[in-house]
């Protein structure tokens, strides 16, 4: 998974301005409160609620911030959101998965759609690509520091399916059913993770010219910068 990969951005999104940092904090809250909303506010039970939180350590949100958030959100004050998914098609064809959680689907909709059109794409019907996507669990671990061959053993012994060096990051695949089973086990090995998460990995992917590339990923920073957008899945290579 090369080119515009969410994962060697993870970094990099640590340090943007303070208006972006604002964007990122405001996306992991609306995560944490209907993590809270749908399953309790005990981390210890509720697995969901327990990656928003490493998600929202992971991009430097404050933990009195997490903590409020988390208490506000069991006191049935976290907001009004609905997970809904967009799917469509960006400039030369790729593949493009939306995941948005939104108080108002007739914003978030008719934004979709504008960015889509204004950057050579075409937001589709349901269903129009995301048979071309597999729901897998997707881990990712800084590469500093980190012995190759222990790390690709142990995942291997986790029951993860795949296991990629992508960049400064490892990327490790699994079934969404063992998704919990191996993060739990790979904790329990010692590892921190940047990021994990059930999320949408295509089945194939498309190689554009350098070009063509950049008008899809000019699309994709647009669609990250949303606050009603949480993930956007692609099959760009």
């Amino acid at each position: 998974m090369s080119g515009h990969s969410k994962w060697n951005n993870i970094k990099r999104k640590k340090e943007k301005t303070d208006a972006q940092r604002a964007k990122i904090f405001t996306k992991v809250g609306r995560e944490l409160a209907v993590a809270v909303k749908e399953g309790g506010a005990d981390p210890s039970v509720n697995y969901k609620l327990r990656d928003c939180i490493a998600k929202a350590k992971a991009s430097n949100v404050p933990n009195d911030n997490i903590e409020r958030i988390i208490k506000k959100a069991a006191g049935g004050d976290g907001g009004d959101y609905e997970n809904i998914t967009y799917e469509g098609y960006g400039p030369s064809g790729v593949a493009i998965i939306v995941e948005t959680l939104t108080d108002n689907r007739n914003r978030t909709a008719g934004n979709l759609r504008h960015y889509f059109s204004k950057h050579g794409g075409n937001l589709g019907s349901s269903g129009c690509v995301s048979f071309m996507f597999a729901k897998k669990g997707i881990i990712v671990i800084d590469a500093e520091e980190i012995d190759v061959s222990k790390l690709e053993e142990d995942a291997i012994e986790s029951g993860a399916t795949d296991f990629v060096e992508e960049d400064d990051c490892f990327v490790i695949y699994t079934e969404k059913e063992d998704y919990e089973a191996v993060c739990e086990y790979l904790k329990n090995k010692g590892y921190s993770f940047l990021s994990s998460e059930i999320g949408m990995v295509p089945d194939n992917y498309v190689s554009l010219s350098e070009e063509e590339a950049a008008k899809v990923s000019n699309l994709i920073d647009i669609l990250e910068e949303d606050e009603d957008i949480q993930n956007v899945w692609h099959n760009l290579k």
